[in-house]
């Protein structure tokens, strides 16, 4: 069965939408982008258009390349102090003369609606409440929401990133999984994907998951996304795992819809975060 998560984004982004118009404030995003990446201003229309669909408020820093670090760690350090910016997103990949580390640390752990800061990423490994990044956390949430049991299962990640492998890996953790964390590298990768009865792979190789390294009726989430011939690609092989697994999500229209569903959830975290403090 086809894992839809445009659908399961749509729900969740009605539901987000009653919530933000019945909210007395309002909820203002700061979006900062350097440089004209492709796929970056592809995204960051995504994200802007998902907002205003929901009544998110968006206060765009489009630069350009040649921009430096010390320019976006002044409008970081703006949008730290002003109350009435809730969240901070910086769209990476940033330029090489920019320091990804540096910049991403400086947003405020409360304004951090990637949850990559090493706050949000510490409180994340201890177990305690963070800022989950919103790939991993839309896999869960779609899990969740079309009642696929997590706790127990033997779980394979394959894929160690920041921003998706170890963070999911986390996640499946919390949720009472055992996890095995694999990657490109791994040795012997067919004999441990086919043990996973959830298998979810974050890697950019395209079609690197053939059904022959799928175990019957498990449950696939393709969460790589490459370009091959102008068409956007999963890290699965679709036609031949559909036959296999129980579930499957496709590229696109799978984990995507669910990223952005899952960022705009993050933005009302940090705005009811900033609430309570503020109390």
């Amino acid at each position: 069965m086809i894992l839809d998560g445009k659908k399961t984004a749509e729900f969740i982004r009605k539901n987000l939408a009653k919530e933000v118009a019945a909210l007395e404030d309002t909820i203002t995003l700061a979006l900062i982008l350097v440089g004209h990446n492709p796929a970056s201003e592809v995204y960051v229309n995504n994200k802007m258009k998902a907002c205003a669909e929901v009544g998110i408020n968006v206060k765009d820093y489009f630069l350009e390349e040649t921009a430096t670090q010390k320019d976006v760690l002044n409008i970081i350090k703006e949008s730290n102090e002003d109350p009435n910016v809730h969240g901070i997103l910086v769209q990476l990949p940033l330029p090489s003369h920019i320091d990804e580390n540096i910049v991403i640390n400086s947003i405020s752990p409360e304004k951090d609606v990637d949850g990559l800061t090493i706050i949000n990423q510490g409180k994340l490994f201890a177990g305690l409440e963070a800022i989950a990044p919103a790939t991993p956390k839309g896999v869960i949430s779609l899990l969740k929401k079309n009642y696929i049991d997590i706790a127990g299962k033997n779980v394979v990640v394959v894929g160690r990133s920041n921003l998706v492998g170890k963070p999911l890996a986390l996640l499946f953790l919390q949720n009472n999984a055992t996890v095995t964390l694999a990657h490109s590298k791994t040795n012997n990768l067919k004999e441990i994907t086919k043990r996973a009865d959830i298998l979810a792979v974050a890697v950019g190789k395209p079609h690197l998951i053939t059904a022959d390294m799928v175990k019957k009726d498990a449950v696939v989430i393709d969460i790589g996304t490459t370009k091959v011939e102008g068409k956007l690609t999963g890290d699965v092989k679709f036609s031949e795992v559909l036959e296999v697994a129980s579930y499957i999500t496709p590229v696109p229209k799978g984990v995507g819809p669910m990223t952005i569903a899952s960022l705009l959830e993050n933005i009302l975290i940090c705005y009811h975060n900033q609430k309570r403090l503020a109390e």
